[in-house]
């Protein structure tokens, strides 16, 4: 090729460049007056070379994201993936020695005998480069890796598409200013890091086509392998992708160029020239390279599942919730953006809550009970259990499909990406009212104010409830006329306990109850617990909300009764154990928060009281269930018109919530019928098989026992009623807050149907029942027979006069008396009946 074709200042470059390169050394120093020479523009190079760092710095790798539940046994189970680039860091070992072989000889034979740059090669592509034709590589593997790092270092902080594409464009310029900047990286880099170690950095990071980036990660995906097990064939396959990936990728069958129908052509061809050049370099035998080059390319693509669709057992809706946390919390990152960009790229092993044997257990529970989807309703069921004293979330299910893809959630309505048991901010819905099951926090309040569980008050339905107390606004709220809500099983009231309102979820008694309470008190006690509106508005405190109108998420409610479980020592739900960074490290994580949220007296009332409920009343269709002895309690819920039914409670292990309820819409699940039976009574159905599996696999201890006025409440002064008519007395027995019964008549002297005693007397719990008992009238006062009285025939007709017409005498010897009556029996004022015969004893010197 004549000279006068080569631009001057190219040929004082290439003049340059090997000198530097048979140096091994390109220096600021040597640099500029070399540069010089060769006339290029200083703006284009000195000031390159000059402000140039004299290392390369080499970031972490974005890695994918892996989130793992726990097997039975209690190694991890992985659940999803999720990341930027596929990739998949791995050491020197775990990469087949034909791999490694393959890209050095398709990609830059005299590696191991070069100082990072290939003299040759650089000098073949300048030249061409300088005369106009394509831009040719010509590039070192160390100065393909150094370019790597350089397009990584660009795109670290970029957010969207647009973002990565202009950093990546600015990375990968085409220039010789570009190239010199490589060219001095490279060499620098060979000064820090062993031949091997670059291999390896290059093996790790460089593309292989779409979002498969190192050499495991391709392997895993184009051949179904780890990288430490490719085949001869299939690692030259792969290293043939490298030098065009978009040309050489396996994954495009249906190309005419490189598909299935031509066996891959053009990877083939590649790979072949890679299997020539291994044998020259004498790193296989002909007899590998024969075998190798009959063989045919054979992809068996593997594609990973990205994000949390592909969850097994239901557990993409937990999932989601796990992702959600990246996105919210602080703690990992300043913004939403952040965070994200951190968590898909960063390359953690996030350890999470969920115990895959209670997962599988409330998934197939579930879906063996609450269709996907159901003609007439937009039927939805979930299932979330809670551990107490830590707030760990070991099961979360629902009855959709988890998809995130808005292609799957126009067509297919049995998917969602909707998480029923969570906040909206945390993928979830706006909530569900609980029904009857947020009356545990009255009952808390009851018992925290001072009031027993066997203290009753008056829950006779009405239609006009009055005033409630809410301190919050400074005085009352007046429930609406004639609201009138009535009990579920039609009762219309008495005089029922706290007790009693529980086992039998009477709302007539609950709304009394709360008549003596504040509800501003009952909506702090619940937020004590953590119970807040899952669409982050403020938690709503009218009569209404104490039989259940606030609509919460399940996952809230699960951890409110799990704080009741664990003595009232509430904690935060957590779903994340732990997160190891690449490097062995662990990632700060939000902590585990817990706080004696209510005393544990009152907890131990109030579990008292739902054992009870659950036993042998509302919870007793589940109970029935139950295969074990480890204690438990529960509360139930129905909202109005049978909108969505709800069991909750569990024992001191794990607390469950299961819920059947309506997505959208008000159809009465009681008027509903599904393959599994009723809707409204599903619940049942599927919060016994979920408590099996956790009790046979954490047991539970007792419960503590109440003690105090948690069980007694508070006394109050039971009226004097003696004297008045039994309707008087009935009036004045019921105003006091008791319930009255009628005892029946007694003997007495007083005038016939007045009272003349109550039982108990004096105090009271407040609703205790107060028998009151009248005079029959039968009775007749002893009169004094003895005072001012002188003979036996004195006090006799004394006696007959009061109606005693039995009358003896008895002596007694006192010589100074003759015949004066000494004392009587009965005595005076004593209530006998008339036939009683009356003893006057009479004083005489002798008998």
């Amino acid at each position: 090729m004549p000279s006068s074709r080569i631009p001057s200042k190219f040929a004082a470059l290439l003049g340059f460049v090997g000198m530097s390169a048979a140096a091994g050394v390109l220096a600021t120093a040597a640099v500029t007056p070399a540069i010089a020479v060769s006339s290029v523009a200083a703006a284009d190079t000195i000031g390159i070379f000059e402000e140039l760092p004299a290392y390369l710095e080499i970031g972490d790798l974005a890695q994918r994201t892996n989130i793992y539940a726990n097997n039975p046994d209690g190694t991890p189970y992985l659940l999803a993936q999720f990341y930027d680039q596929n990739r998949v860091e791995v050491p020197w070992e775990s990469v087949s020695l034909y791999a490694k072989d393959a890209l050095v000889a398709g990609e830059d034979p005299r590696f191991y005998d070069h100082g990072g740059i290939d003299l040759q090669g650089t000098i073949r592509a300048v030249i061409n480069n300088a005369l106009g034709r394509s831009v040719q590589g010509g590039s070192s593997i160390t100065q393909q890796y150094v370019k790597n790092v350089n397009i990584q270092n660009f795109i670290r902080d970029a957010s969207t598409q647009e973002e990565i594409d202009a950093a990546f464009d600015k990375a990968t310029e085409v220039s010789e200013a570009r190239k010199l900047r490589e060219m001095r990286y490279a060499l620098e880099l060979e000064k820090k890091y062993t031949k091997d170690q670059i291999l390896l950095g290059y093996l790790n990071i460089v593309a292989f086509g779409g979002r498969v980036y190192g050499v495991e990660a391709a392997s895993n995906y184009y051949f179904g392998v780890n990288a430490r097990d490719m085949t001869l064939p299939q690692a030259a396959s792969l290293m043939a992708i490298v030098n065009n990936p978009e040309k050489f990728r396996l994954d495009y069958p249906d190309s005419t160029t490189n598909g299935a129908a031509n066996g891959y052509a053009a990877n083939k061809v590649r790979r072949d020239y890679i299997l020539d050049k291994m044998l020259d370099e004498k790193m296989i035998t002909q007899q590998e390279y024969e075998a190798a080059v009959a063989a045919p390319v054979e992809p068996r693509i593997t594609q990973p599942e990205v994000g949390c669709a592909g969850a097994d057992a239901g557990a993409g809706f937990f999932c989601d919730y796990v992702t959600n946390i990246f996105k919210n919390n602080e703690i990992f990152g300043p913004d939403e953006e952040t965070r994200w960009r951190n968590f898909v790229r960063a390359g953690y092993d996030v350890y999470t809550t969920l115990d895959m044997e209670l997962q599988n257990a409330a998934f197939s529970a579930i879906s063996d009970t609450v269709p996907k989807s159901w003609d007439g309703v937009n039927i939805g069921g979930v299932a979330v259990t809670v551990q107490p004293g830590t707030g760990r979330i070991l099961a979360m299910a629902q009855n959709k499909d988890y998809s995130d893809d808005p292609a799957v959630l126009q067509n297919n309505p049995n998917a969602t990406a909707v998480n029923y048991n969570t906040d909206r901010e945390y993928g979830g819905s706006s909530g569900f009212q609980p029904g009857s099951t947020y009356k545990v926090f009255t009952l808390l309040e009851w018992l925290k104010q001072g009031h027993g569980l066997n203290e009753a008050v008056d829950a006779r339905r009405r239609d006009n409830w009055g005033a409630f107390r809410d301190s919050c606004e400074g005085g009352t709220v007046i429930a609406e006329r004639g609201w009138n809500p009535k009990n579920d099983g039609g009762e219309e009231g008495g005089m029922w306990t706290a007790l009693v309102n529980t086992v039998n979820s009477y709302n007539t008694g609950y709304l009394a109850m709360a008549k003596e309470l504040d509800l501003c008190d009952i909506r702090n006690t619940a937020a004590a617990l953590g119970v807040h509106r899952a669409d982050g508005r403020e938690l709503e405190k009218y009569p209404t909300t104490v039989l259940g109108t606030n609509e919460i998420a399940p996952l809230t409610m699960a951890a409110a009764y799990a704080a009741i479980a664990a003595g009232g020592n509430y904690c935060v739900p957590i779903g994340i154990e732990r997160i190891v960074a690449k490097d062995g490290s662990d990632v700060p994580i939000p902590p585990i928060t817990c706080n004696q949220a209510i005393d544990p007296n009152v907890a131990a009332g109030a579990t008292l009281a739902l054992q009870q409920a659950f036993r042998a009343g509302t919870g007793a269709p589940s109970a029935s269930r139950i295969n074990s002895d480890v204690p438990m309690f529960s509360k139930t819920g129905t909202t109005d018109d049978a909108w969505a039914t709800w069991m909750m409670g569990g024992s001191s292990t794990a607390t469950t919530v299961v819920g059947v309820f309506n997505v959208t819409g008000h159809v009465n699940l009681r008027n509903t019928r599904l393959p599994a039976g009723q809707a409204a009574t599903l619940r049942h159905l599927i919060w016994p098989r979920i408590m099996n599996v956790a009790a046979d696999k954490w047991g539970g201890e007792a419960f503590a026992s109440p003690s105090g006025r948690v069980l007694t409440g508070r006394t109050y002064g039971i009226p004097n009623v003696v004297g008045l008519s039994l309707e008087e007395a009935r009036e004045k027995i019921e105003n006091a807050g008791f319930e009255f019964e009628d005892g029946g008549q007694q003997d007495s002297d007083k005038p016939a149907g007045t009272v003349i005693g109550t039982s108990p007397s004096g105090s009271a719990p407040a609703g205790e029942l107060v028998r009151v008992f009248t005079s029959n009238g039968s009775l007749r006062t002893v009169p004094d027979a003895v005072a001012g009285l002188n003979t036996f025939a004195d006090s006799q007709a004394a006696l007959n006069a009061a109606g005693f017409a039995g009358v003896q005498e008895r002596c007694v010897v006192d010589a100074n008396l003759d015949g004066k009556p000494v004392g009587q029996d009965p005595p005076p004022g004593t209530a006998a009946r008339p036939d009683t015969v009356i003893t006057v004893t009479v004083a005489k010197p002798s008998c």
